[in-house]
């Protein structure tokens, strides 16, 4: 780490670990992510003999991967452009030349890999649409099933680390859960349950306008209890499904907010409840012969994994504005993985305000130094069904530390909030999420606590939607504007992207951009671009498949035949690079513009 360097690029640098993977049957060997090599990339982790060691060594870089059942190899799906589409690999726990983890493995989009023993079973994705395969432990694979219809793994739609390691094979490997849009909802997945040998249905379940997601299998072998996720309460909330009666028993909690199952303690007596509440997360034990629940110990803060460990310890991993992520075992102290010090953040302070339907809107603020009223960086979160949490975030940090409050909405559309608030998006995107934001500012301003004549508004992916949908209808009300990766012209945009996200836009649009042309030429920002007065930068990746790079140069182009002030910053991979150094450059990039459009705004050298 450079020590003289902005605290900023310091705490870019600072590296950061993921939670580790492991699977069942050798819990001592692990797999977790780590930029300490400036890049993101796979590691792993012996707790037998403590040794550490980088694993993979991709150019473009890496978030995700698995242990192989047996431990002996890290498995990763290989991405050579940054468009998330490739191939899964294979290398040695020990390290080594990596191989291609199975014969007959189509190349596509990862839709959920889950590793086994006698078979491991891979959802994988491409133009010709979606499909499930087996691989045999001699590394052959076939085809189980295919869908021109949305088809994931199960767990592929858990927030907490686990997912398709946990929920896609059962103990004995016998049957395999899907999560998928047959029915043409992805939003509102369904879950089939599949014999892993032939790919013949053994079980559905489907609850129309609601979201089904499994979680985890029972670890108990011949035990073919599912945890599942359903929504019939209004939020997600937890189950158990035992796919051959077709039994449903929910787990009676004694709250109604968003819930998963993380884990099963190793006897199946038990499960492993992460709870969402206002932006935090709380860990429970629920005894499934009781119904008993206890409270874990844990520090306050988000949380991105949360596994049980063979002796019922529990590690999870935390993060807060204050502090990067760190690993740590429920009544302990000191954590059990971290990647070393960092500067300290300025702590997210929880809001709320009312928008103009009288339904209350919650976010966050981060202060700078000074007094108010501040000079105000609107950031609007991606998705959009994700939510904005207490966590550690460099790039808002830089912000405040040139002088900015940060300000974070979880509008309609995000998820924490009920179903009902999520779905609130469905055939009515961009309004909904353009009104809680601008109630929010007025909140500030009224409050003030922002200044009217120093906003700005940036966002990536959904974000950048919004931010470019916004300086087309409100061109008044935000001084300068930041498109990271954005959606500027819906229609276009649609016809280059993921298979997955395609069957995304049509669940969200209620069909693709052709068959919604009013809606289309009302909510995409292109339909506003000759309004816009603000200047605006825009950040795209000249590889992304999420939204891609024409539809934003045609928006760009827009802007530039009328000779309106813009300013663009390419970059050759995908929807976000994994290279430090490439997101300090960005983020410099953005300081230095901001910092231009702002009074008072200045970046620290």
């Amino acid at each position: 780490m450079t020590d003289h360097a902005p605290l900023w690029q310091r705490r870019y640098r600072a590296p950061v670990i993921g939670f580790p993977t492991w699977s069942r049957h050798a819990p001592n060997r692990l797999v977790y992510v780590s930029s300490e090599s400036g890049i993101y990339q796979l590691h792993s982790w012996d707790l037998a003999t403590g040794e550490r060691r980088q694993i993979t060594h991709e150019p473009v870089g890496l978030v995700s991967g698995h242990a192989s059942a047996d431990g002996e190899w890290i498995l990763w799906h290989r991405d050579t452009t940054g468009d998330e589409s490739g191939t899964w690999m294979a290398a040695p726990f020990s390290g080594g030349d990596p191989e291609p983890l199975a014969e007959g493995l189509a190349r596509g989009w990862d839709e959920g890999l889950a590793p086994g023993r006698e078979r491991t079973v891979a959802a994988i994705s491409g133009r010709d649409g979606f499909a499930l395969y087996a691989a045999d432990a001699a590394g052959r694979s076939r085809r189980l099933r295919q869908s021109s219809d949305s088809l994931l793994l199960g767990g592929s739609n858990a927030t907490i680390r686990g997912g398709t390691e946990l929920a896609g094979l059962s103990a004995d490997e016998r049957l395999v859960c899907i999560e998928h849009g047959e029915h043409g909802d992805l939003i509102h997945s369904a879950l089939r349950v599949l014999d892993a040998r032939t790919g013949a249905v053994v079980a559905d379940l489907e609850d129309p306008g609601r979201e089904l997601l499994a979680f985890a299998w029972s670890p108990v072998p011949g035990d073919e209890r599912l945890a599942i996720g359903h929504e019939r309460r209004g939020e997600r909330a937890p189950a158990m499904w035992e796919p051959r009666t077709g039994t449903v028993t929910d787990l009676v909690l004694p709250w109604d907010h968003f819930t998963e199952v993380a884990d099963w303690w190793p006897d199946g007596s038990a499960v492993l409840l992460v709870e969402l509440v206002d932006g935090r997360h709380r860990l429970h034990r629920y005894d499934l012969g009781t119904g008993a629940i206890e409270t874990l110990p844990a520090r306050p803060g988000s949380m991105t994994g949360a596994r049980v460990r063979p002796n019922g310890t529990v590690w999870y991993r935390l993060q807060a504005g204050e502090h990067p992520g760190v690993v740590l075992e429920v009544g302990r102290d000191e954590p059990i993985l971290t990647a070393g010090p960092a500067p300290s953040g300025r702590p997210f302070i929880p809001w709320s305000f009312p928008n103009p339907h009288g339904q209350t809107v919650s976010g966050w603020r981060i202060e700078p130094e000074g007094e108010a009223p501040f000079a105000t960086l609107v950031h609007v979160h991606g998705g959009p069904t994700s939510i904005d949490l207490d966590r550690w975030a460099p790039d808002l940090q830089a912000y405040v530390d040139t002088g900015f409050q940060v300000v974070l909405v979880n509008y309609r559309g995000s998820i924490g909030f009920g179903a009902e608030w999520r779905d609130t998006l469905i055939g009515n995107i961009g309004w909904p999420e353009i009104e809680d934001i601008l109630a929010g500012v007025d909140d500030l301003v009224a409050k003030g606590l922002a200044d009217p004549a120093r906003l700005a508004i940036a966002g990536w992916s959904w974000g950048g939607y919004l931010t470019l949908l916004m300086h087309g209808m409100h061109p008044d009300r935000f001084v300068a504007g930041v498109a990271g990766v954005p959606v500027g012209d819906y229609a276009l945009g649609y016809e280059d992207l993921s298979p997955l996200l395609q069957a995304y836009d049509r669940a969200l649009l209620g069909g693709t951009p052709a068959e919604v042309p009013e809606l289309m030429a009302e909510r995409s920002p292109i339909s506003y671009v000759d309004d816009v007065r603000a200047p605006i930068l825009f950040l795209a990746g000249e590889a992304d498949s999420r939204c891609p790079i024409r539809q934003v140069m045609a928006y760009v182009d827009r802007l530039r035949a009328r000779n309106h002030p813009h300013e663009l910053y390419l970059f050759p991979t995908g929807h976000a690079p994994f290279q430090v150094e490439e997101r300090i450059q960005q983020t410099g990039v953005v300081l230095e513009f901001l910092a231009r459009q702002v009074p008072g705004i200045h970046v620290p050298a």
